[in-house]
């Protein structure tokens, strides 16, 4: 594994990825991104919850500028943090971005990706690209106004506007604003949320809410009928039960 980031396999049921490349602010070039396909790819072949941060004060400060300006057509087609991207929503198990400081370009888009945002009071987002002559191609153009909904996105995408971490939280953008100390023990107690749910339904959750308007409902339809032949779905039904008797 790259030494671009920094993996904690301490906790079964997560993993904890840390961008390591504070020199540069934890500018996404592209050495971290195909650390961060090894990543996924890992998440795939051993679904579980992860966590992805960055150094204090900095979650991202975008793409890497010297490497972008000397792109051209051939690597803009290939998509090369979209392509990422896109891989990290599609993993089976949840992800929180833990997000301390600065998360612009790439990087806000990195978080956007991610399933949950818990951000600092210092964290700021913003989407420079329109004044660098490029648009934000990561997903920001599509996942902002979901998130945010259209008119904010398109001040967001369009003027350069920054979002402090209260803004964003306001947007709901974040799920909550913790201080920069309880920043990654808010993440772990949001993990520990996830962690308690069934394993299975949290899966294809996951799999209904990011589905395609066309899927539904028939996603849910099929999701359910799976659950539904699912050994832990009748454990739990059958312990909630049995305490509801003995409170009675």
């Amino acid at each position: 594994m790259s030494d671009l980031i920094e993996l904690d396999r301490t906790r079964e049921d997560r993993l904890v990825v840390t961008l390591n490349r504070p020199e540069r602010r934890n500018a996404l070039d592209r050495a971290m991104i195909d650390a961060l396909h090894d990543v996924c790819s890992e998440l795939e072949e051993r679904p579980r919850l992860a966590i992805l941060t960055g150094q204090e004060g900095v979650f991202a400060g975008g793409a890497d500028i010297a490497e972008l300006r000397d792109r051209g057509v051939a690597e803009a087609l290939e998509g090369i943090n979209l392509r990422l991207f896109e891989r990290l929503r599609r993993v089976p198990m949840p992800t929180i971005a833990a997000i301390d400081g600065w998360a612009l370009g790439g990087g806000a888009e990195l978080a956007y990706a991610c399933d949950f945002r818990l951000a600092t009071p210092r964290a700021v987002f913003g989407q420079p690209e329109v004044g660098l002559g490029i648009v934000a191609g990561a997903g920001a153009a599509y996942r902002l106004p979901r998130l945010v909904g259209e008119s904010l996105a398109k001040d967001i995408l369009m003027t350069g506007r920054r979002l402090t971490a209260a803004e964003a939280y306001s947007a709901g953008l974040l799920h909550s604003v913790p201080e920069p100390a309880d920043l990654m023990d808010a993440a772990h107690r949001l993990c520990d949320r996830l962690a308690a749910q069934a394993p299975l339904a949290l899966r294809l959750t996951k799999l209904a809410i990011d589905a395609p308007d066309a899927a539904h409902p028939a996603v849910e339809m099929l999701a359910q009928a799976v659950l539904f032949t699912d050994q832990d779905k009748h454990d739990r039904m059958t312990a909630f039960l049995d305490r509801g008797r003995k409170r009675s």
